[in-house]
């Protein structure tokens, strides 16, 4: 999921007023708070756990274990606090820690230990090792077998550390968010509430319209400026007239391809490759500079926007605009279509890398992502992405069939009435959020809802870009989850 979560490797940076890079090498990792919150330091500990390899086949490894990774500081915490666990989604649990800065902030305030967990098949928690993504090792990368280590992870955890009393909050975002979701339904023993930030639940379960992502990206876009949109699709419709006119030189020179392209495979990739990139500059639609995914101006939509109606050729002028993400350093001379991008069962993109290999698995097992653009309801080309499409794809690439309606069965989809203690935030910048929850369903099912917030920005640490609503959103999840930690706490006396 470009969420969660893995599109390209991410430079490893945390914001305070700026972003301060850390070498991927080091052990432990400082966070310091925004200055208007206080001077409070914290040191991340990374440590393995030995886990389980199959929580629910007896027979298969036996008790067989792996070196499952996570971050630890208890810099903040009192003996009796709370414990707040990051969820970790579909990449180096580094990654997430180092853009989660306000899981911090709280931790300070309410005196947590502070855990973050590496999902399987990603990072360094590779089960098999190099040999993780053979058939059948990898069909062990399942959701159900993530959320019993976190199950598990947290329970022993707790009893090393002494901590039995201590209530625990799940946080995540994206394909985190889901999780973190997903352990309060299936784990409410171990968990006293959960935040889900932008976690699309329901459009990943199958549950709304195909073309709502690439609408939703195109809005973006749109409410900037409607002339941005409209070159945007002007620029991908003259594309398609010189493919058509099998004007391949012209392509490649017009976006500095490194290789000619020769047939429609190539065309289809470079759509891909451009789709991609307005993908990235929607969800990472922040106030301020940032290195996640990509490095990132602030408020690359307008930046975007700007440059795209500045070219005076409509090509050169989306080549450059792609280049916000694809080239912001400027070192390529040209794009190697088939090496920055590549396509996967997650038309939103897989990444690169092994990471890429497990989340592409994932799409086509449990995890349903038949997003498709029309250039109808989006400005990108017709690039349809059906059911039986996904379906052959899979089958070749990892002998599986998907299972559609799976998450919905297991996780309860839009039937959550009888869940509780569950926050979900959306920010209306994000093309994610309308594959969630946007409207609180009881007391304590709240949605929040953040006008100026792309994805997950409410997990980012405070900035003094930040918007109102942001703020406020993060005034509001402190103050519920201190409560749900208040009466968790209560029930143990």
């Amino acid at each position: 999921m470009t969420g969660w979560w893995s599109i390209f490797l991410f430079t490893l940076a945390v914001l305070t007023e700026g972003t301060v890079a850390r070498p991927f090498s080091s052990s432990t990792w400082k966070h310091r708070r925004h200055p208007l919150r206080g001077d409070h330091i914290a040191q991340f500990k990374e440590k393995y756990f030995t886990q389980i390899l199959d929580h629910f086949n007896y027979n298969s490894l036996g008790n067989g274990t792996y070196a499952q990774r996570y971050l630890i500081t208890d810099q903040y915490w009192k003996k009796d606090g709370p414990i707040f666990f990051y969820t970790g989604n579909e990449g180096d649990v580094w990654d997430f820690a180092l853009n989660s800065g306000f899981i911090l902030e709280l931790a300070a305030e309410q005196r947590a230990l502070v855990i973050f967990a590496e999902h399987r098949y990603y990072g360094k928690s590779l089960p098999f090792g190099d040999e993780s993504f053979n058939i059948p090792n990898i069909g062990l990368l399942t959701v159900e077998q993530a959320l019993a280590d976190y199950a598990v992870m947290i329970t022993e955890l707790k009893k090393e550390l002494g901590a039995g009393k201590c209530p625990v909050i799940v946080f995540g975002g994206s394909y985190g968010g889901m999780l973190s979701v997903y352990m309060r339904i299936r784990y409410p023993n171990i968990v006293a509430g959960a935040l889900g930030a932008s976690a699309p639940i329901l459009s990943t379960a199958g549950m709304g319209n195909s073309g709502q992502f690439f609408r939703d990206v195109t809005a973006d876009f749109e409410n900037c400026s409607t002339a941005c949109k409209d070159a945007v699709r002007s620029a991908f419709q003259k594309l398609q007239a010189l493919a058509q006119q099998e004007d391949y030189a012209h392509i490649q020179s017009a976006f500095s391809l490194c290789k000619t392209p020769s047939s429609p495979k190539d065309i289809h990739q470079l759509n891909g490759f451009l789709r991609n990139a307005f993908t990235l500059l929607a969800m990472m639609d922040y106030p301020y500079k940032t290195s996640f995914m990509s490095d990132m101006p602030a408020f690359p939509v307008k930046v975007a926007c700007e440059t795209m109606l500045n070219g005076t050729d409509m090509l050169l002028a989306l080549r450059d605009t792609v280049g916000i993400v694809y080239n912001s350093t400027g070192e390529h001379a040209c794009y190697d279509l088939y090496s920055l991008y590549v396509e996967c069962a997650d038309p939103t993109g897989c990444g690169l890398g092994f990471n890429s290999f497990a989340w592409d698995y994932q799409a086509c097992t449990e995890v349903e992502l038949c997003f498709e653009s029309n250039n109808v309801t989006d400005m990108f080309p017709p690039m349809p992405f059906t059911e039986s499409m996904r379906e052959q794809y899979c089958a070749k690439r990892w002998a599986v069939v998907p299972r559609p309606g799976w998450l919905k069965t297991q996780y309860w989809g839009d039937a959550l009435s009888t869940a509780s203690n569950i926050i979900f935030s959306n920010g209306d910048l994000d093309p994610w959020a309308n594959g969630g929850i946007r409207k609180s369903l009881s007391e304590s099912l709240i949605a929040i809802n953040i006008p100026e917030g792309a994805h997950h920005l409410d997990l980012r640490a405070s900035n003094t870009a930040d918007p109102d609503s942001v703020t406020k959103a993060r005034q509001k999840e402190a103050q519920v989850i201190a409560q749900w930690v208040k009466t968790a706490r209560e029930k143990t006396v």
